[in-house]
């Protein structure tokens, strides 16, 4: 089988991008208090960055004969982000913190694609990853300042 490291790096990030998406999808449901009306609208935009690396990750799974994963069940039986039921509880820098976490997880996972894939040669597939994890990176970078953070890692 040819890159099988870098495939299962690739169905990983098929679970934990449709998961990911849902906790931005919770933060944009469950947000209120100050920066409503500029944040609201802001976590469509990340839902949708990570829909469109959802669909490049699984077409690319695809292309190297991989299956990726493609049921609610199989997300969840195979992401490492971790869910809760949505509250009311929880204010808006609090659910920050939880996308800070789980960017951050996101940004070594990329990483660890990146180092795979350069050990089987799969240079496409290591662009990629390379490419979004740029991307991720400046997604945590924009997150950890509206918690007034520096951008390296305060987690």
């Amino acid at each position: 089988m040819k890159y099988p490291q870098t495939k299962e790096v690739l169905n990983q990030l098929v679970a934990d991008l449709s998961q990911l998406s849902m906790v931005v999808h919770q933060t944009h449901w469950y947000m209120r208090g100050t920066n409503f009306l500029k944040l609201h609208p802001l976590m469509d935009e990340w839902q949708e960055d990570l829909d469109a690396q959802l669909d490049v990750i699984s077409e690319r799974l695809i292309a190297l004969d991989g299956s990726p994963y493609s049921t609610l069940t199989e997300m969840a039986e195979h992401t490492k982000i971790p869910d809760e039921p949505g509250t009311w509880d929880k204010s808006t820098p609090e659910r920050f913190e939880i996308l800070s976490k789980d960017y951050h997880y996101l940004a070594d996972l990329y990483q660890k694609g990146i180092e795979v894939s350069d050990d089987e040669k799969d240079f496409s597939t290591q662009d990629i990853f390379i490419g979004f994890k740029t991307e991720t990176e400046k997604r945590l970078w924009m997150i950890q300042a509206e918690l007034g953070k520096a951008p390296e890692r305060d987690a």
